[in-house]
């Protein structure tokens, strides 16, 4: 009688035919690309806009924490105002103007708790467009 010998399951995947179909793939693309001709870029072309856009209104905040309301299409220097007189003019200036920006401007040194003080009043006021004003760097 002839011994048998028990046989072992396999645990190992065989790769061999998944590089060959790779190398396969590879070969075609590389011999494929250079008959692909890149194409142009449709880019989206804009109007020309009747109206110029508003200069934006600024609230400056200090170093020692007062408000000052400028109007810039105005060329004003500004007001000083208070947080509580700012929602006001703020408002008022909002009814004549809806769509007009607002702009943030404050010293460095100012606490962050001051300008987000600012920005959540004018979320509850309902301005649409808020902006941070920043100084660009110097090179």
């Amino acid at each position: 009688m002839i011994p048998r010998r028990s046989r072992k399951a396999v645990n190992q995947i065989n790769v061999v035919p998944y590089i060959d179909v790779m190398l396969v793939l590879l070969v075609i693309f590389m011999v494929t690309a250079p008959f692909i001709n890149p194409s142009q870029v449709e880019l989206p072309s804009i109007g020309q806009s009747t109206t110029a856009p508003l200069a934006p209104l600024e609230v400056v905040i200090r170093v020692d924490g007062s408000l000052l309301l400028r109007d810039r299409s105005a060329n004003e220097k500004g007001e000083v105002v208070t947080e509580a007189s700012l929602e006001a003019a703020i408002r008022t200036r909002q009814a004549i103007s809806p769509k007009q920006p607002v702009v943030i401007s404050a010293d460095k040194s100012v606490r962050y708790e001051s300008v987000m003080r600012v920005m959540n009043a004018l979320q509850t006021l309902g301005v649409a467009r808020v902006g941070l004003l920043v100084k660009p760097a110097q090179s």
